[in-house]
C-alpha cells in the first residue's frame, strides 16, 4: 500500500472514518498531516496500537493541545483500550510535567468517558497508603535505577534537599508507580514521553532513557516513542530525544 492507502486504513481502524480534510478550511495542510501522521507514523508495526495510542495521550497531554487530545481519547477507546490505561497514563506524567497540565487533560478525557457512557467512579488502581508510600516508592525506585545508586544519592543530598528525595521516593514512585493497570515497562515508557516533549530536559531524558533499558525496554522502542511523539513536538525536541537515547544506548 501506499501512504495515503495506508492513511485511509488507519483513519479506518483509529477514528471511524472521521474525515479531517473536507471542512474546506486549511484542506492541504490537513491532507499533508493526514498522510504523515496516519500514513507514515501510526502505520509503523514496533510497537502496539495501545502503546502508539498511549504515548500519543502522553504527548499531548505535555504540550497542553488539549482539543486532539479528545481525538486520541475516542481513538484509544475505539482500540479497545481500557479506560483505566487512558487515566493511568495522564496520572503518570504528574511528576513529570506538572498537576495542573494533567488536570486540564483529565477534565477533556472525563468529558470523554460520559460521553461514551463509561460509568464513574473508575476501578481504583492504588496499592500504597500512608503507611507504605515511601517504602514501597523506594523499593521501586531502587529496582529500576539500581540500589546502590539511589542510596548514594539519598545519602549524598544536602541537607536543604532531603526532602526532594523523599518527594521521589514516596511521591513520584511511591504514589504512581506502584498503581495497577499499567507495567513498569509502560510506566517508563511513558515517563520518557513526557520528559522529551517538555524539552530541555535532556539529563532526565537520559536517565530514564537507562531506565527504559533496565526495566526491558529496548532502544529500537524508545526511538520509535521518540518517533510517534514527533508530530505533536516538532524536529528540534525529537532529535534531542533521538541524541539522549544514543548516548545511553551505544
Amino acid at each position: 500500500m501506499n501512504r495515503e492507502e495506508k492513511a485511509e486504513v488507519i483513519n479506518k481502524k483509529w477514528f471511524n472514518q472521521e474525515n479531517c480534510c473536507d471542512d474546506g478550511k486549511d484542506s492541504e495542510f490537513k491532507a499533508i498531516i493526514k498522510n504523515f501522521v496516519y500514513g507514515d507514523n501510526l502505520s509503523r508495526n514496533i510497537l502496539t496500537d495501545k502503546q502508539k495510542v498511549l504515548i500519543i495521550l502522553t504527548a499531548l497531554t505535555t504540550v497542553q493541545t488539549l482539543k486532539p487530545l479528545i481525538k486520541y481519547t475516542k481513538a484509544a477507546l475505539n482500540l479497545e483500550v481500557k479506560p483505566e490505561e487512558i487515566t493511568e497514563t495522564l496520572y503518570q506524567c504528574a511528576p513529570y510535567i506538572g498537576i495542573s497540565r494533567v488536570q486540564a487533560a483529565l477534565d477533556e478525557v472525563n468529558e470523554v468517558f460520559v460521553q461514551q457512557n463509561i460509568k464513574f467512579p473508575l476501578e481504583n488502581q492504588a496499592t500504597v497508603d500512608e503507611a507504605t508510600r515511601f517504602i514501597k516508592g523506594l523499593t521501586v525506585q531502587q529496582s529500576i535505577f539500581g540500589k546502590e545508586n539511589i542510596n548514594t544519592m539519598r545519602e549524598n543530598a544536602p541537607e536543604e534537599l532531603k526532602h526532594i528525595q523523599d518527594y521521589l521516593s514516596a511521591y513520584c514512585f511511591g504514589d504512581y508507580y506502584t498503581r495497577g493497570t499499567l507495567d513498569l515497562k509502560m510506566r517508563e515508557l511513558i515517563t520518557f514521553s513526557a520528559i522529551i516533549c517538555l524539552g530541555g530536559c535532556e539529563p532526565q531524558a537520559k536517565a530514564h532513557a537507562s531506565a527504559n533499558i533496565s526495566v526491558g525496554n529496548t532502544k529500537e522502542m524508545l526511538i520509535e516513542a521518540a518517533t510517534q511523539c514527533l508530530p505533536f513536538i516538532g524536529f528540534p525536541r525529537t532529535l534531542n530525544a533521538i541524541g539522549c537515547i544514543s548516548a545511553v544506548c551505544k
